[in-house]
């Protein structure tokens, strides 16, 4: 399958209704509205396809970039098209879904993600908080650092409170993702959570949101659910 009619297939599958709500999220034109659920069987018939990836993410077509995350290569990818990619991710649902989501398939996770929180750039801060996330909730606890993510889980109750909006949405995030995924700090975890707070994510024409990792961490306890793992990373 050509990457015009994957382009048409998608432009097919557009719903105004999504469109709009994609739209109200930080998404902009060109874009169909596709649900994600909508894209698996065509995901089906291509499998993986790098090349055609690169150039349906290319297209600034929020659907089309978000299909690119769907049957990317992962492991043909290096650390400049990752860059690459962030640099053409406008908007969070691109940075922490698609862009991170992809990162966190390959061995140079932890590499890219720690440069990305030490940017200083929101969506690149962003991304690199959800990747751990990412990986934290399917990986085996061995494959981390203890005393690494005992030092983030500090570095985010230090700066959380005063970081760009989206990120600090990542950070609280992570905080919960340590609680429930990376059992040997799920005590500290609840600790940052509780020195924490409630976090306040202020929107630009909507009332500000208010996270709370601390219940969201015992509603995991509550369910059974401390040492979650999931199976795959991208659907």
């Amino acid at each position: 399958m050509n990457f015009e009619t994957v382009m048409q297939e998608l432009e097919a599958l557009g719903k105004e209704r999504l469109k709009k709500m994609y739209m109200s999220n930080g998404a902009r034109e060109p874009l169909f509205g596709v649900a994600t659920g909508a894209m698996k069987p065509l995901a089906k018939k291509i499998k993986i396809n790098q090349p055609l990836a690169e150039q349906l993410y290319a297209t600034g077509n929020y659907d089309a970039m978000y299909f690119a995350g769907v049957i990317a290569d992962p492991k043909a990818m290096t650390e400049a098209d990752f860059e690459r990619w962030m640099d053409g991710a406008y908007f969070y649902m691109l940075s922490d879904f698609v862009v991170s989501v992809t990162l966190a398939e390959t061995d140079i996770a932890q590499e890219v993600a720690d440069k990305w929180i030490a940017s200083g750039e929101e969506l690149r801060m962003s991304a690199g908080w959800s990747c751990y996330c990412w990986l934290l909730g399917s990986r085996p606890d061995r494959e981390f650092s203890n005393s690494k993510l005992d030092g983030m889980l500090d570095l985010v109750q230090k700066t959380i409170h005063d970081s760009p909006e989206r990120t600090k949405s990542s950070m609280n995030n992570f905080i919960y993702t340590v609680g429930v995924s990376f059992v040997p700090l799920h005590d500290r975890a609840v600790e940052t959570a509780k020195a924490v707070g409630l976090v306040e994510i202020r929107k630009d024409n909507a009332k500000s949101k208010f996270l709370n990792a601390a219940e969201q961490i015992q509603k995991a306890v509550d369910r059974g659910q401390i040492g979650f793992k999931r199976k795959y990373v991208r659907c």
